[in-house]
């Protein structure tokens, strides 16, 4: 077997940007120019100098007449001046044909050339017309509705400047002063491959072992949200020969060549095996101290950037950003992004790794616990990492927090910067952290057809009322027993904590319907049974979740086969014994929705939700308390499965 060649140094961020910066051009690509109508998306490469003033002549700008200020000083309502009215309608688009004298006004339309005399508009709801006399009830001075030629933009004035992104705002200033041809840099090209024996296209059937190509997704819009032109040349598998023709095609027609992924087994990194042929430089860099990214290649030949990204999607996400937007960025000739940065707080300890700069993705939470420190953030940071494998951490995510490699702990509570994923990132209006529930799923679907942002975090019962009682969100969602009084989350508030009614929804065995082990019987004695199975493998639930501590009390101490696997939401239990990795779990009966998974009732459980009394009073839990109680969209839990009752968005309160 050969040796895996793996990183040749793992070097610190700041210097491997400097390498890889230096070692590539970083100059615009060339003008071009384009008609106005294809400009919106693309930079100027040239600033924009009005060659006519905006508006080009003086413009009424309300209907009215126009007049002399001083003729109209000491008007009042009981008491108007009289003034000769002329005999013309000046409309837009056309040139008066008189002037107006001392003593004198005329009719005019919003948008009307200003008659020569004329320094000011009357609106017409402060005058009457008389026998061929105008009444004014009110004095305007100078200027007044007057919009003087030049004062929009004026003839010879900058209006954009090189480097400015053409926003429709932008275009429509552009098609204000009469320009038809627009000077901008031309869009970069981006050569985006992905490889690997076991990466299918999105469409094409699943089979086991292999999984869709998400990156060459996530990277192309990524490039064309930065202006540039993604080229998408698909797939390589991990044969060297088509791995190294598709690169040179790259290489021919692309001015930035990304790869992602492609380890073979035993044979070691394909993809970096064939930028190591480059040359002039060739590779600069080959693993990087940071966490997600360390396997980043950077390389270039004559001045083109070619980036080898993590197969993992956050991972080569964030390393896109990190290293390969910059220069795009540059190359289209923007000009540097700023840093959109929020203060937040932590909210829970985090620990990091000595020595590698980690990137800590968070969404932002409304931090709303009334306080008399007025020092303290207004967000808190809650932190969603799921692993660099995940293809959901980066879009969930609101921003991240940098981690300096020398810093080995973060605790909870701690204000920390977060930059923004994007400058338009708001909070949610409504977060709901706790337990999963397709029911959930639905009520906050309703809220969002709505208008009303709603953010929802699985995280498991426990953690959820952690979070309430934080006022890390709004409401948790949670099914905690009780064996004492035999209860439902009721046990659990307490002073500035209110529980909703919610709803019922029952939980149970689930399992493959051919098993014969699951055949027959009640759900408690086949679990009974099969606990002592080692050959039966189960698939556990997170610890905190109300499906976890259920499972602990049936299970009384016992840890089967497979108890050890946790998962943290209903359909993932069923996807693991769909695919074979599992035999049994438990899971509420609305997940199954699969003709070939089975289910056995244990027992009814209230699915209710927790809320701080401070956020009570805010519209989205006022409107997700009305959703609760629609009489629709509990007909449509109904279908699912779902129990409602006159008590479901009942408000049960805390001590005060």
């Amino acid at each position: 077997m050969a040796q895996q060649n793996q990183f040749l140094e793992v070097i610190d961020r700041d210097l491997a940007k400097a390498r890889f910066e230096a070692a590539i051009s970083l100059h615009p690509l060339g003008e071009e120019v384009v008609d106005l109508s294809q400009a919106l998306g693309r930079i100027l490469s040239q600033n924009v100098i009005a060659k006519v003033n905006v508006p080009s002549f003086d413009r009424s700008n309300l209907d009215g007449f126009a007049v002399r200020a001083s003729d109209t000083v000491g008007a009042e309502e009981h008491r108007p001046v009289s003034l000769q009215l002329i005999d013309e309608q000046i409309a837009a688009g056309s040139k008066p044909e008189h002037e107006i004298h001392l003593g004198s006004g005329t009719l005019i339309a919003t948008g009307g050339m200003i008659p020569r005399g004329a320094d000011a508009i009357v609106m017409v709801e402060h005058a009457d017309i008389n026998e061929g006399q105008l009444l004014v009830s009110k004095p305007v001075s100078p200027g007044s509705g007057i919009a003087f030629a030049g004062t929009d933009v004026a003839n010879g004035q900058v209006i954009l400047y090189q480097g400015d992104f053409l926003t429709s705002r932008e275009t429509g200033i552009l098609a204000a002063i009469g320009e038809t041809k627009i000077h901008v840099w031309r869009r970069p090209k981006v050569a985006v491959i992905s490889t690997g024996n076991e990466i299918i296209a999105p469409g094409q059937s699943m089979r086991p072992g292999f999984v869709y190509d998400s990156n060459a997704r996530i990277i192309a819009d990524a490039v064309k949200e930065l202006g540039a032109e993604p080229i998408e040349l698909g797939i390589a598998i991990d044969d060297i020969a088509q791995l190294r023709e598709k690169t040179n095609e790259a290489l021919a027609m692309a001015d930035i060549v990304l790869l992602s992924g492609g380890t073979s087994k035993g044979e070691g990194d394909l993809s970096y095996k064939v930028v190591q042929d480059l040359t002039d430089p060739g590779i600069i860099v080959h693993g990087v101290a940071l966490k997600p990214g360390k396997p980043i290649c950077l390389a270039a030949t004559q001045g083109k950037p070619i980036v080898i990204l993590p197969g993992f999607p956050t991972s080569a996400i964030f390393t896109f950003h990190e290293f390969v937007a910059p220069v795009i960025r540059q190359l289209s000739g923007l000009t540097p992004a700023s840093q959109s940065m929020e203060s937040a707080e932590l909210a829970v300890r985090v620990n990091s790794e000595i020595g590698r700069t980690e990137f800590l993705l968070v969404r932002l939470l409304d931090n709303a616990e009334e306080t008399s420190d007025r020092q303290k953030p207004r967000l808190a940071a809650f932190p969603i990492g799921k692993g660099s494998g995940s293809v959901t951490t980066f879009s969930n995510a609101d921003g991240f927090v940098t981690i300096n490699r020398h810093v080995e702990l973060l605790e909870a509570g701690s204000e920390v910067k977060v930059q923004l994923i994007s400058r338009d990132t708001k909070p949610a209006d409504l977060v709901i952290i706790g337990s999963h529930c397709a029911g959930l799923d639905l009520i906050i679907s309703s809220l969002k057809a709505k208008g009303i942002r709603a953010r929802f975090m699985a995280t498991g019962s426990s953690a959820g009322l952690t979070a309430v009682k934080r006022g890390q969100c709004d409401i948790a969602g949670m099914h905690l027993f009780d064996p004492e009084s035999e209860t439902y989350n009721q046990h659990w508030i307490s002073t500035g904590l209110s529980l909703i009614r919610g709803y019922r929804r029952k939980q149970g065995l689930v399992f493959r319907k051919d098993d014969s082990r699951f055949q027959g019987e009640e759900a408690l004695k086949i679990i009974n049974k099969v606990k002592n199975d080692s050959s039966c493998l189960m698939i556990n639930r997170n610890l905190g979740s109300g499906t976890r501590i259920i499972i602990d009390q049936l299970l009384d101490g016992c840890k089967p086969s497979g108890y050890q696997v946790q998962t943290n939401n209903h359909h993932a239990v069923i996807a693991a014994i769909e695919q074979g990795r599992a035999d049994w779990g438990i899971a509420i009966q609305t997940v199954v929705t699969n003709d070939n998974i089975g289910f056995l009732p244990i027992q009814d459980e209230c699915y209710d939700f927790m809320i701080s009394d401070l956020r009570l009073h805010k519209k989205p839990v006022q409107a997700f308390i009305g959703a609760l109680k629609d009489r629709t969209l509990n007909q449509a839990l109904m279908e699912m499965g779902i129990k409602t009752d006159s008590q479901t968005g009942s408000l049960f309160p805390g001590n005060k």
